[in-house]
C-alpha cells in the first residue's frame, strides 16, 4: 500500500559517524583541462529497506547515484580522452544522452573508473585503441570470482567497481522509496496515482516532470527535468528514459539478454513513468529518448573524516571572525 510523504524541509544532511547519510550531495571530477566536466551524486542510505510490491527496490547496501542524467557534454569529453567512440544525438551540451546503447554506456562508465585507477565495471574483449574495437560490442560475463554479489550474484558487474550502470534495484529505490518502511510512491516525484507529476517543457517544481511533449520540442537540460524523488535525484521520471544495468530474466548471465530500461521519456504519458512500468530491448539497441545516469559506491570513511574536518575547520573560523 502507498501512502503520501512530505519531504524533510532539511536539502542535505551530511556525514554523522564517519557514514554518509541520505541527501548528502557530492560531485566526482573526471577529465582533464578543456575536457575537465563533474558528475552530481546523492547518496541512497536506508540498507536492508524491504522490497516494493513489485518486488523491485530492496538494496542490503549503501551506495550513490547521480543526481541527473548523464548529459551530451560528459560523453564528448570522454570520447576525447578515451576514445571511445560513443555515438549519441545532438541536441547541446547540457541535454541528456540519448540513443546511446548499453554498450556503449558501459563503455563510458568503465572509461569513468579505469580514468580515476579503478576497477572495470564491465568486461570487455576488446579496448579502445586495440584493433577491431567496437563500442557496442556486447561484454563479457565475469568470473563467478570477480562478480558482484551483493544482493545476489551480478556476472555483469565486477566486484571493485567503483562506478557502474544502477541495476534494476538500485535505480527503483532511488526513484521511488520513501526511506521509511514498505512505503514507495508510483512516481519519482514524490507522488502517487490520483495525483500525477505536472507535464512541463522544462523546469523545477517539485510536482514537475518533463513528459507529454512532442518529440521536436526535445527533452529538457538535465538540471530542469522537474521535481526530486526522496534522495534528491532529479529526471528519473520523464525528460530520457534511463537504462539499468540489470536483464529482464535474472540473474545477469547472459551477455545478449534484454535490459531493462525505466522512467518515461519528454515524448510519452503518464502511465510509463510509474514505478509498475520496466521495458526492455537487446543491449546493442538504441532509442532517440534512452539515455542512462550512474550508480556509485560510497567512498571510502576516509573521505568522509577529512570532510568532516573541513566543516569543523569552517566553523571554528566563523566563530573567530564573530568574536
Amino acid at each position: 500500500m502507498r501512502f503520501p510523504f512530505k519531504k524533510s524541509g532539511a536539502a542535505l544532511a551530511f556525514l554523522v559517524a564517519g557514514t554518509i547519510g541520505p541527501h548528502t550531495a557530492q560531485a566526482d571530477t573526471f577529465g582533464s583541462g578543456a575536457n575537465l566536466f563533474t558528475i552530481d551524486f546523492m547518496a541512497v542510505g536506508d540498507a536492508g529497506n524491504p522490497a516494493d510490491n513489485t518486488g523491485f527496490g530492496g538494496v542490503v547496501y549503501d551506495y550513490r547515484i547521480s543526481t541527473y542524467e548523464i548529459n551530451e557534454d560528459m560523453i564528448n569529453k570522454a570520447n576525447t580522452l578515451g576514445g571511445l567512440g560513443l555515438t549519441q544525438d545532438n541536441r547541446g551540451a547540457n541535454k541528456p544522452t540519448t540513443s546511446m546503447t548499453w554498450n556503449e554506456a558501459a563503455r563510458f562508465v568503465n572509461w569513468l573508473n579505469t580514468s580515476q585507477g579503478y576497477q572495470a565495471a564491465y568486461n570487455f574483449a576488446v579496448q579502445p585503441g586495440e584493433g577491431g574495437y567496437d563500442p557496442n560490442a556486447n561484454l563479457v560475463l565475469w568470473d563467478a570470482a570477480d562478480a558482484w554479489t551483493d544482493g545476489g550474484q551480478n556476472l555483469f558487474r565486477h566486484k571493485d567497481a567503483f562506478y557502474f550502470l544502477p541495476s534494476e534495484n538500485e535505480w527503483y529505490k532511488a526513484a521511488y522509496y520513501s526511506g521509511t518502511g514498505n512505503v514507495y510512491f508510483d512516481y519519482a516525484t514524490q507522488q502517487d496515482i490520483g495525483d500525477p507529476p505536472t507535464p512541463v517543457a522544462s523546469g523545477t517544481g517539485a510536482d514537475e516532470t518533463v513528459y507529454g511533449q512532442t518529440l521536436a520540442t526535445g527533452p529538457a537540460d538535465i538540471t530542469l527535468a522537474g521535481g526530486a524523488s526522496h534522495y534528491g535525484t532529479v529526471g528519473q521520471n520523464g525528460n530520457a528514459w534511463e537504462w539499468n544495468e540489470s536483464a529482464f530474466t535474472p540473474p545477469n548471465d547472459s551477455p545478449n539478454e534484454f535490459r531493462v530500461f525505466r522512467g518515461g521519456a519528454w515524448t510519452f504519458g503518464e502511465s510509463v513513468m510509474r514505478s509498475t512500468a520496466p521495458f526492455t530491448i537487446r543491449p546493442m539497441e538504441q532509442i532517440n529518448t534512452l539515455g542512462f545516469r550512474v550508480g556509485s559506491v560510497i567512498p571510502e570513511p576516509a573521505s568522509a573524516s577529512l570532510l568532516l574536518g573541513a566543516l569543523g575547520l569552517l566553523v571554528v573560523r566563523r566563530r573567530r571572525i564573530q568574536s
